[in-house]
């Protein structure tokens, strides 16, 4: 390892150390300042778990075709159409969701119709 990057690794992470610390005692000693923190970090977790969310999303298509790929292998060249197509995910973030949306019946029904789906699916499959 170089000794110019190790000596910059460890300055970064100094600096992160020292601005996290002065943050945590500006939050500590100022209830606005606290809130915006807090703010900024809800609204970047949600960020983060929209992209984690999207690239969950093309690994698993990745996966499906991958696995497709071996099954019609082994079956001896057994073709069956796939959609490859990846789905549109959309996560509400805090911001755009009301917390008192939905009720209970309408997801039981949404999730009764997702699992009919997926049974259609896997009979159209076979």
């Amino acid at each position: 390892m170089n000794v110019d990057n190790l000596t910059q690794v460890l300055q970064t992470g100094f600096r992160v150390t020292l601005g996290a610390t002065s943050s945590l005692v500006e939050m500590l000693q100022d209830t606005q300042k606290r809130n915006e923190n807090l703010e900024k970090i809800q609204s970047e977790l949600s960020q983060l778990a929209e992209e984690l969310a999207a690239k969950g999303e093309v690994t698993e298509h990745e996966a499906r075709k991958l696995i497709d790929a071996l099954i019609n292998q082994q079956s001896g060249g057994f073709n069956r159409t796939v959609d490859t197509e990846p789905t549109t995910i959309q996560v509400t973030t805090p911001e755009t969701s009301s917390p008192n949306t939905g009720s209970v019946a309408e997801i039981q029904d949404l999730t009764q119709e997702i699992a009919t789906l997926r049974t259609e699916l896997e009979n159209s499959q076979d």
